[in-house]
């Protein structure tokens, strides 16, 4: 089968890497195109993963429309061409659009409740939507609903293996206490009018008097003074650092769950809440979320609690492991169609796989 892969994010790399060697290994052609976003480009070079890059980036919404249309339209001529059976995306809006107009099979992925234009604009065209069964939304008997989180397509023990050389090349010793500290830079159209933390240097000044070294990942300029707290590692060792760090404290939701299924107990600050970070919170005790007003003040106050506390986060993240499957064969099965195990049988309409 000729499979095409879209990557429009980052995350999106790391949620279909596995696929996409698999894939491969069993004889598919697979095709990878990207779209210039942060670090992602930067990630498939360094997983060695061949792509075409078919955008730039975009500054603001009105530009992000235009990258988003030369993305499509690009895509769409790769597709006439190269004639794929599966069109795949986290979102999708490229994905179910091309694979409608080609007689290909869109297979879209989501965990995004509040991102309501992608979801008007791929859902209706996509063949399936594959959802965490956390998901708050119903969207029909094209949903298949399963236990996971997109997360879990790359941090699940199965898939991944922290490398504790991390924490020493940083120029910190194993016994270090520190904070993986996470600022976004809401410029995506679902981050329109919402917030995260208030004044940064709190944030940092609180956390390093609780005893902990704070290392700074952001999107957005720092002030001058916290610059040298930045972490200057590289993008494909994140979560070898998240897996080790004593807490994580960010306004980004997939870093906050990916640090929660690493094991790594995650305080997420942001107006904007979906099913994944209310399940981790209510269900797993392992990401701990804040929205409010006061969402400053009282991340900080739970943030300061855990690092002076002595939780056994380590059991809590084995009983989420126990509930959940491993995402990257959720995909393998979507796109292929093969059969599914007993244990794994798909049914629509909000079922689960």
């Amino acid at each position: 089968m000729r499979f095409f892969v879209t990557i429009q994010h980052p995350a999106h790399v790391h949620f279909f890497r596995n696929t996409i060697a698999e894939l491969a290994d069993d004889g598919h052609d697979v095709h990878v195109f990207a779209r210039e976003k942060e670090m992602a480009v930067e990630l498939l070079q360094r997983y060695d993963i061949a792509h075409e890059v078919l955008a730039g980036t975009a500054s603001g919404l009105s530009q992000l429309a235009r990258v988003q249309a030369t993305y499509e339209a690009r895509l769409l001529r790769r597709a006439v061409q190269l004639k794929p059976d599966v069109i795949t995306a986290i979102g999708g809006v490229a994905a179910a659009h091309v694979a409608k107009v080609v007689g290909a099979r869109s297979v879209v992925f989501y965990d995004t409740e509040h991102a309501k234009l992608i979801q008007n604009l791929a859902f209706p065209f996509a063949d399936s939507v594959y959802t965490p069964d956390c998901y708050k939304r119903s969207i029909g008997p094209k949903q298949v609903r399963y236990p996971g989180y997109h997360e879990l397509a790359y941090l699940h023990p199965e898939r991944f293996t922290p490398d504790p050389t991390v924490v020493s090349d940083l120029g910190l010793d194993p016994d270090d206490t520190f904070v993986v500290l996470r600022l976004i830079e809401w410029g995506a159209s679902h981050d329109v009018g919402q917030g995260g933390f208030g004044d940064v240097r709190d944030v940092v000044e609180q956390l390093e008097d609780a005893g902990a070294e704070v290392l700074i990942t952001s999107e957005r300029s720092l002030p001058s003074e916290l610059e040298s707290r930045r972490a200057t590692v590289e993008p494909h060792r994140m979560h070898d650092l998240l897996s080790y760090a004593d807490l994580f404290v960010g306004e980004g939701a997939t870093m906050a769950a990916e640090s929660a299924v690493l094991g790594t107990p995650a305080i997420y600050v942001n107006t904007l809440t979906m099913g994944y970070t209310d399940e981790l919170d209510e269900r797993y005790g392992l990401l701990f979320n804040y929205q409010g007003e006061d969402r400053h003040a009282l991340a900080l106050d739970k943030a300061v609690s855990i690092l002076e506390g002595d939780e056994d986060w380590e059991n809590r993240r084995e009983r989420l492991l126990t509930d959940k499957v491993d995402t990257t064969d959720v995909i393998l099965r979507a796109v292929t169609g093969r059969p599914r195990q007993a244990s794994g049988q798909a049914r629509k309409s909000g079922a689960e796989v």
